[in-house]
């Protein structure tokens, strides 16, 4: 690869980090500017981008659960939502033509229908690394986002498939029961790997594996990748692999989206129309909020939602190049979707940091348009005999939990904001209720003044999420004891400034407790000093 490539991406990507924009603008801009300066990507990039796209549909496979679809928002909403933006779109598309504005002038209604499909997807990369920078993941809301971008995904491969052009063979019928029949075996397979480079590399064969059987039989191998991801989905390694392969995934997206910047430079006209299509951004999140809200959804998560999909898709750009490629668009609307991307990862970044507070002042006018009927995950939420409250039941809130229930009795109740995690402790007998700190929603379904709850233990990742729930508690009357874990020493006195009783250091009395914990069990029963000889 030309070490001009890799300089150009480098530069660019890590100017982007820094103001807080996904890499992947960097790297168009880069792209952008090489073309300017003539350089050709060649065989070699159009390679590394098909292996980028590969890999990413394979990843997408690993963490495809068919549980996490069962819900109406996201299997309804998603083409509900999808087929509404297309229409708009296409309109809105047609008009700007009619009027005569450049590079509208000249589509006809399918290239219009194709354009206006590209722009119907949200970015599955901008969503899941905002979610991950706001250690969100498990919400409630980010398990919205996620199944939405899955189904979009579904759908972009089978546009992907059917892009071919290409009739399957009569032994694609015999596709379905051969994996079905060799998914225990590779279950085994991946089992014996370890956490090593093997693992890695197993991935890599089981990519290729599924792109190339596909193809033998006619179908896209993109579908195929997608698929044996799948057959991955449901093992409890899947979540490592998918972490072991993130590296050569984005090592290979680089290619592409540099290959679309090198394509083309945008020219004064085309930038306006980029543009406009990003002004237009606006009326996706509206009507997520929309269809979202109508599914029962709180106000608060349809919003969050909404704003991490508020946004063009890196799966609208392969939409894109796989039209250009057939002749169904002409190739500097390619660069304008690439355009109009950047600046809505540009908008959308700093409205994702600021989702919390920009919620909280539009509350009022958000409810307004919430369902009178409650999913049973918003029920008010009843203390009972709780008198101790734990918020947050990662590994420390789990432990903690354990701890005071040994030492209590049944008086602990625990809260998280993951729903998997709640069934989770719930079936392993904890009496553990769905609930977000940070949701100012969550404390009207709460009533600590009212409770007999005189301990909130809060184990949480971050300080901030800390500092909302002390606010709240005492906003709604709580006058008993808080205590809350911190990971750096000086996040204590700003907890303590707050009126938090007691806090954990993290990472200094881990080590204490650690020493503790074996001091207080003696070898093998053996009684006495645990730094004894052991006997012979």
């Amino acid at each position: 690869m030309d070490p001009l490539w890799i300089i150009a991406a480098f530069v660019f990507g890590a100017i982007s980090g820094r103001i807080g924009l996904p890499p992947l603008v960097g790297y168009l801009i880069a792209g952008f500017i090489l073309n300017s300066f003539g350089v050709q990507g060649g065989e070699l990039l159009e390679k590394a981008a098909d292996i980028g796209i590969t890999l990413l549909l394979f990843t997408i496979g690993l963490k495809l659960k068919l549980k996490s679809l069962a819900r109406p928002e996201v299997w309804a909403g998603t083409p509900i939502h999808m087929l509404i933006t297309v229409a708009v779109y296409c309109g809105g598309i047609l008009v700007l033509g009619m009027i005569g504005i450049r590079y509208f002038d000249h589509l006809g209604w399918q290239s219009a229908l194709l354009i206006a499909f590209a722009l119907s997807f949200s970015s599955t990369v901008f969503a899941v690394k905002v979610l991950e920078q706001k250690k969100e993941t498990g919400s409630r809301h980010a398990a919205c986002a996620i199944g939405i971008l899955i189904v979009q995904d579904i759908i972009a491969v089978v546009f992907l498939a059917f892009s071919a052009g290409q009739i399957p063979s009569p032994w694609a019928a015999v596709l379905v029961p051969a994996l079905l029949g060799i998914k225990p075996i590779v279950g085994k397979f991946i089992r014996r790997c370890g956490h090593g480079e093997l693992l890695v590399l197993f991935g890599i064969l089981m990519t290729v594996a599924g792109y190339r059987s596909f193809e033998l039989v006619g179908i896209k191998g993109d579908l195929g990748a997608l698929v044996f991801g799948m057959l991955l989905a449901s093992n409890p390694i899947a979540n490592e692999l998918s972490e072991r392969m993130l590296g050569f995934k984005d090592l290979f997206l680089v290619g592409f989206f540099l290959n679309i910047g090198i394509s083309g430079s945008p020219t004064p006209a085309g930038f306006a129309v980029a543009l406009i299509l990003g002004l237009a951004m606006a009326f996706k999140p509206g009507l997520y909020f929309l269809a979202l809200t109508r599914f029962k959804l709180r106000a608060r998560t349809s919003f969050l939602a909404s704003l991490s999909l508020a946004n063009y898709s890196e799966f609208g750009l392969i939409v894109g190049s796989i039209s250009v490629a057939n002749g169904w668009i002409d190739r500097d609307w390619l660069v304008i979707i690439a355009i109009a991307l950047s600046i809505t990862f540009v908008v959308a970044a700093p409205l994702n940091s600021a989702a919390h507070r920009i919620y909280t002042r539009t509350a009022v006018s958000l409810k307004r348009f919430e369902t009178a009927e409650r999913l049973p995950e918003d029920q008010p939420i009843d203390g009972g005999d709780a008198e101790i409250a734990i918020i947050g039941m990662g590994g420390l809130g789990t432990g903690a939990y354990d701890e005071m229930n040994r030492r209590y009795g049944n008086v602990v109740m625990g809260v998280d904001f993951s729903m998997e995690k709640v069934q989770r402790h719930r079936s392993s007998g904890r009496n553990v209720v769905y609930g977000d700190a940070e949701d100012s929603d969550f404390w009207e379904r709460v009533e600590p003044a009212g409770s007999r709850v005189h301990t909130v233990m809060l184990a949480l990742p971050e300080v901030s999420a800390a500092l909302f729930a002390v606010r709240q508690m005492r906003r709604r009357g709580y006058r008993g004891r808080i205590a809350a874990s911190v990971r750096y020493e000086d996040e204590i006195p700003i907890l303590k400034n707050e009126g938090v009783h007691a806090t954990y250091s993290l990472y200094e009395e881990a080590g204490a407790g650690f020493a503790e914990h074996v001091c207080s069990h003696p070898d093998n029963g053996r009684k006495g000093n645990v730094l004894d000889p052991p006997n012979k």
